[in-house]
């Protein structure tokens, strides 16, 4: 026999107001900043109605909680405001590859430090990646110099996340702005 499909009480966001708030006695806050002390709940409940305003427990974990006497909906508002800005703030930083051959020319070599410099510029974090075909194998001596040499050019700008491995045929170092 099939159990019908139960789903899971909803969990609530934000801090508790109230009703809500389970403690005895907390230390209120009062809507104007100053602190009123420790008080019975149905007492702080009451100055909060008669202000017409929502008791908010600000500190749960406290002993005992902290609550204030302020509007719930514009606590909301204002947090969600702060959220919002503080993810239009932050720069998500993505990783770069950038891919070379052991044996690479000059005027490329100083084309694809060109793109390093400029990730590193927008904040990104830098992925060297080595290729190494057929007899190259043979020389991993020329990828490791190329890799270093990388490395002491931007060693002003970058610092060295992960150091030069070996990966089958690869070679990869990782470089993140300083």
């Amino acid at each position: 026999m099939r159990r019908p499909f139960k789903a899971a009480a909803p969990v609530k966001e934000g801090p508790r107001a109230n009703n809500e708030i389970r403690a005895p006695r907390v230390q209120l806050i009062d809507f104007d900043g100053s602190n009123r002390g420790v008080v019975a709940i149905q007492e702080a409940l009451q100055i909060a109605e008669d202000k017409g305003l929502d008791l908010v427990e600000i500190s749960p974990n406290a002993e005992p909680p902290v609550c204030k006497i302020t509007d719930l909906g514009k606590l909301k508002y204002q947090s969600q405001k702060k959220a919002a800005e503080a993810r239009k703030n932050q720069k998500v930083i993505e990783i770069k590859e950038i891919k070379m051959r052991p044996n690479i020319d000059t005027h490329d070599y100083e084309t694809k430090m060109k793109a390093v410099r400029r990730f590193f510029e927008e904040g990104d974090k830098v992925k060297l990646t080595l290729r190494f075909r057929g007899r190259e194998m043979a020389h991993m001596e020329l990828g490791m110099a190329l890799l270093n040499r990388v490395r002491d050019e931007v060693s002003t700008i970058a610092k060295v996340e992960a150091e030069p491995k070996l990966e089958g045929r690869q070679m990869m170092m990782v470089l993140a702005p300083r």
